[in-house]
């Protein structure tokens, strides 16, 4: 009797360890507050999206989507469940990863740190009139994330590989724009072991493919489709949490906005299998 008594309370010990791990969640996989990540509304871009890999809004308005994929270089626009598309060429083919939106001018990245800006007026043309380029304005590497703050013109620059050190930091850079000209602004910083101490899926560098800056708490939001992680910091480049992202979900996570709302839309580039697409996430009150 005693030997099944002991049996018995060993087995329902196993069980209960086994029903806490079922509920308890790692740091890496903490819901983020303000956001479900697993209930999206999802819109399954035109096929002419399906590499899309960078998307944007004007003054916050979410009327209009302005996107671009990585091969062409042209400015698509659509709205939000309608896969009808409008676009207008704006360079030849390269491999164009970001975009954003100043005043009345459109700034796109190239991956290897040239910068394009034209009048948003002409995206409802077929071609851009005038297109200034800007070469040299940032160290060789590549990148894939751009974000300007409308209010203040500051233009940033997050790289995804300029060096062996991005198992340390992730440099960034910012400008100030005032639509005719780039000036810098300072240089900016992301310290992977920030990201390290959350969560460990950092080991060969974390490489950022957008970033955003959330209007409603001031935090920097940054996603990487190599690391299948979003990252979240403070005005200052702090870490403060980091999130993973559900592969069946998140295909390949390229572009990241939000609309004046604080509502969250990350894209994702499609595949052979899987079409391109953008998520929306409602922004919910804590």
């Amino acid at each position: 009797m005693p030997l099944q008594l002991t049996k018995r309370t060993g087995y329902l010990l196993l069980l209960l360890l086994a029903t806490a791990g079922c509920t308890m969640l790692t740091p890496g996989q903490k819901r983020l507050k303000e956001y479900d990540l697993a209930h999206p509304e999802k819109f399954r871009v035109p096929e002419s999206l399906i590499e899309i890999s960078g998307i944007a809004f004007y003054n916050g308005s979410p009327d209009t989507i302005y996107a671009i994929q990585d091969e062409q270089g042209k400015l698509f626009r659509v709205k939000w469940g309608i896969k009808k598309q409008s676009h207008v060429k704006f360079s030849k083919m390269g491999d164009f990863e970001d975009l954003a939106i100043v005043g009345d001018k459109v700034i796109v990245l190239k991956s290897n740190g040239t910068l394009y800006s034209f009048a948003l007026a002409d995206t409802l043309q077929e071609e851009v009139t005038h297109v200034q380029e800007w070469k040299g304005l940032l160290p060789a590497g590549e990148y894939e994330g751009i974000y300007a703050d409308a209010s203040t013109g500051h233009v940033y620059v997050l790289c995804k590989n300029c060096s062996a050190d991005s198992k340390i930091s992730v440099p960034g850079y910012s400008f100030q724009f005032d639509g005719t000209s780039f000036t810098p602004a300072g240089n900016f910083a992301i310290d992977v072991s920030q990201i390290r101490a959350i969560d460990g899926k950092v080991k060969r560098g974390f490489r950022p493919s957008a970033l955003a800056k959330n209007p409603i708490t001031h935090e920097w939001f940054v996603i990487s489709a190599v690391n299948q992680l979003l990252v979240v910091a403070d005005s200052s480049w702090k870490v403060e949490n980091v999130y993973h992202l559900d592969g069946n979900r998140f295909n390949q996570p390229e572009g990241l906005a939000f609309d004046s709302k604080g509502n969250m839309y990350i894209s994702n580039e499609g595949d052979h299998i899987s079409e391109g697409n953008i998520l929306k996430f409602t922004r919910r009150e804590n």
